[in-house]
């Protein structure tokens, strides 16, 4: 049967998520990817130059999805806490629920690949960064946050958070999830002091 142009594309990466779904995942080589696709590796790379293309697939649709809501969510929500509450809770569902994406997001898929790719993730994490800190300024000049509070600092223990968060999820073989005690944690990241 015929697949659509772009179908098949779309189909080598949702194999790909899946097979970095696996707790024990070994490397992902292009001889096993065709194989599970039943297809040959010469047709892998009609649609993809390399792996790493694979890879950049994946992390493309990561920052569309994630800065997709993101926008929603700082366009939506008013007040500069909710917003990075909101932010937060996003980067830690999207991991829980994509677990693949996960060991893309924490670097683990990307070891031995292209560096540009851990690149691009840092640049990633980067932006996340500056949405929450632009978040936290919002906040503090609505007297959510103390002012002397060191935006930049802030910003940045938040990202190592969720990026501790995600290692634990993924370290574990996905069994300690990075939603589990949301609530108290936010608590605790959430207070005013400076």
């Amino acid at each position: 049967m015929a697949t659509k142009p772009g179908e098949r594309k779309l189909q080598i990466l949702q194999t790909v998520a899946e097979m970095l779904e696996q707790p024990k995942s070994e490397k992902i080589t292009t001889a096993a990817l065709a194989a599970r696709l039943d297809i040959s590796e010469a047709a892998l790379y009609r649609h993809f130059a390399s792996k790493a293309q694979m890879f950049e697939g994946l992390i493309e649709f990561i920052e569309q999805t994630i800065f997709g809501l993101v926008t929603k969510i700082t366009v939506d929500e008013s007040s500069g806490m909710k917003q990075v509450e909101a932010v937060l809770a996003l980067l830690l569902g999207f991991a829980q629920k994509n677990r693949g994406m996960t060991r893309v997001l924490i670097g683990d898929a990307l070891v031995n690949e292209d560096e540009r790719l851990q690149l691009r993730i840092n640049q990633f994490l980067d932006r996340i960064e500056t949405t929450l800190k632009q978040s936290l300024r919002i906040a503090a000049s609505q007297s959510e946050l103390d002012s002397n509070i060191d935006i930049s600092a802030y910003a940045n223990l938040l990202v190592c958070h969720v990026v501790g968060r995600w290692q634990q999820f993924g370290k574990s073989g996905f069994t300690r999830e990075p939603m589990a005690q949301w609530a108290q944690q936010w608590s605790i990241l959430s207070r005013k002091t400076a």
